[in-house]
C-alpha cells in the first residue's frame, strides 16, 4: 500500500474516532425504567417528522377497520398505555419527552398480518390479525405496552445512530482494501458485514426487544392491566409460531429467553399494578 493511501486511511480513521468521541460525550441518553445508556445522536424532531409522513402514507395505502368494537378497544388500550407512559415520564423529570408525543392509534384491517408498531412521536398501528392472539384488552395491552416501550426508549433513534456508525465502519474497510483485488474486497466486505450484523446489530436488536418487554410490563401495570398475563400471552404466541431462526440470527430473543426475562422483571412491574 502506498503512502498517500495510508495517509488517506489514517486521516479518515482519525476523523471517525474524533466523531465517535464527540458523539459519545454529547449523545448518550438514559432509557426510562431500564436505566441503560443509549447512543442517540439523531434529532428526535427530524425522526418524528419523517415518521408522520410514513404513517400518513401507510394509512392511505391501507384499509382501516370498520369494526367499531375492535377499533374502540385498540384506541382505549392504546391511550391508557400512552397516558401511563406520559405520566411516568413527567414524574421522572422527562417533561420535554412526555410533551413530544402526539399519540394516534388506528386498527388496520388485515387478518393475515399479526403485527403492531408505534413510530417515533407516537403514531401507532395495530393489524387485525393480531387480535386472534391478544383475545382481550389485557392481551392487547401486552402488545401495545411493548410497542410504546420502543417509542419511550427512543429505540428508533438508537437504531438509526447505530446504522450511521456501521456505514462509517464499512467506508473505513472499503478504503483500507481499495488497492486489493475486487475478489479480496468482496470477501472482506462480506465478512465485515456478516460480523457486524451477527456480532453487533442483531444483539442490539434483541436487547432492544427485551428492553421494550421490560418497559411494556411496567406501562401496562401503570395503566391498570395485570402484567402477569404477559407470560400467558407469549407462551401462546410461542406455540402458535413454532418455526423461527436460531436466536443468534434473529432480531428477537428466542421464546424461552423472552418468557424467562419477562418472569424476571415481573416483580418490578407489579409495584405499579393496583388491580
Amino acid at each position: 500500500m502506498n503512502q498517500p493511501m495510508i495517509d488517506k486511511i489514517t486521516l479518515f480513521i482519525r476523523n471517525v474516532l474524533v466523531f465517535c468521541y464527540i458523539v459519545s460525550l454529547t449523545a448518550c441518553a438514559k432509557v426510562p425504567i431500564s436505566g441503560r445508556e443509549s447512543l442517540q445522536f439523531m434529532p428526535n424532531s427530524e425522526l418524528t417528522s419523517y415518521a408522520v409522513k410514513q404513517y400518513d402514507d401507510t394509512l392511505k395505502k391501507s384499509k382501516l377497520s370498520q369494526d367499531k368494537a375492535d377499533v374502540a378497544m385498540v384506541r382505549k388500550v392504546g391511550i391508557k398505555i400512552a397516558h401511563a407512559a406520559e405520566k411516568f415520564l413527567k414524574e421522572t423529570g422527562r417533561l420535554e419527552q412526555a410533551k413530544s408525543f402526539n399519540w394516534e392509534f388506528n386498527l388496520i384491517e388485515d387478518k393475515k398480518t399479526a403485527n403492531a408498531w408505534v413510530l417515533p412521536g407516537g403514531k401507532a398501528a395495530v393489524y387485525s390479525g393480531i387480535l386472534k392472539y391478544t383475545q382481550n384488552e389485557t392481551g392487547l395491552a401486552v402488545v401495545l405496552g411493548h410497542e410504546v416501550g420502543h417509542a419511550v426508549a427512543n429505540h428508533g433513534n438508537e437504531r438509526m445512530s447505530q446504522n450511521m456508525l456501521a456505514q462509517l465502519g464499512q467506508t473505513a474497510m472499503a478504503l483500507a482494501f481499495s488497492e486489493k483485488s475486487p475478489q479480496t474486497q468482496t470477501l472482506f466486505m462480506s465478512a465485515f458485514g456478516a460480523g457486524l450484523n451477527v456480532g453487533v446489530l442483531l444483539p442490539y436488536s434483541r436487547l432492544q426487544e427485551s428492553e421494550a418487554d421490560r418497559i411494556g410490563l411496567s406501562l401496562m401495570a401503570m395503566a391498570g392491566y395485570d402484567p402477569r398475563k404477559a407470560v400467558t400471552f407469549w407462551q401462546h404466541m410461542s406455540h402458535a409460531n413454532s418455526s423461527r431462526p436460531l436466536e443468534l440470527l434473529s432480531t428477537h430473543p428466542a421464546p424461552a429467553t423472552r418468557i424467562a426475562n419477562i418472569k424476571h422483571y415481573l416483580p418490578e412491574a407489579l409495584k405499579y399494578y393496583k388491580g
